[in-house]
């Protein structure tokens, strides 16, 4: 006689992924639907709706061609060059570079000093050292990008010697 499937794996052939998954959606949508009701007794509510709206025309019809160019641009690079290396650095490129995009994008008006009235009224401090922050951190996210890339590499290359070994040992 056949099994009878059990409950939940009829629940994921009817829904297509788990339970959980479904109730996390769920608490989303909560979350989004609190928010816009509280959004809507705000008297700004035009100016965030406006702000939004050129929030995401700037970001699908220029930021997203930009960076997708980009990285068009880095992996027609590294699979074009002569020597192609074993382990790709895409990734370890793409990671600072995106990090470091979304430091400068949250921290953007403290780095060009935009309300620096303000700022300095509310905490007692300038905003001079918001550049040279992000620039620190910038550096070193790629530094350390940089040493996991040549700590992998190193690993690869005594990887292919340790397995090039014993064949070399064998009598010919």
């Amino acid at each position: 006689m056949a099994e009878v499937p059990s409950l939940l794996s009829r629940w994921r052939r009817f829904y297509g992924a788990s339970p959980l998954h479904l109730v996390l959606l769920l608490g989303c949508f909560a979350l989004t639907g609190y928010v816009v009701f509280q959004l809507l007794a705000e008297p700004l509510l035009v100016r965030i709706l406006v702000w939004f709206a050129a929030a995401i025309v700037l970001h699908d019809l220029v930021l997203f061609p930009l960076y997708a160019l980009a990285d068009r641009a880095l992996t027609s690079a590294v699979r074009g060059s002569r020597t192609r290396p074993r382990i790709s650095p895409v990734n370890y490129i793409r990671v600072p570079v995106l990090a470091a995009g979304l430091l400068l994008l949250l921290f953007l008006p403290g780095i060009i000093q935009q309300g620096a009235p303000t700022y300095l009224a509310a905490t007692g401090q300038t905003q001079a050292p918001f550049l040279t922050r992000w620039l620190l951190i910038t550096l070193g996210l790629f530094a350390t990008s940089a040493l996991l890339y040549g700590t992998r590499l190193a690993y690869a290359h005594r990887q292919a010697r340790r397995r090039a070994e014993p064949e070399a040992d064998e009598p010919g």
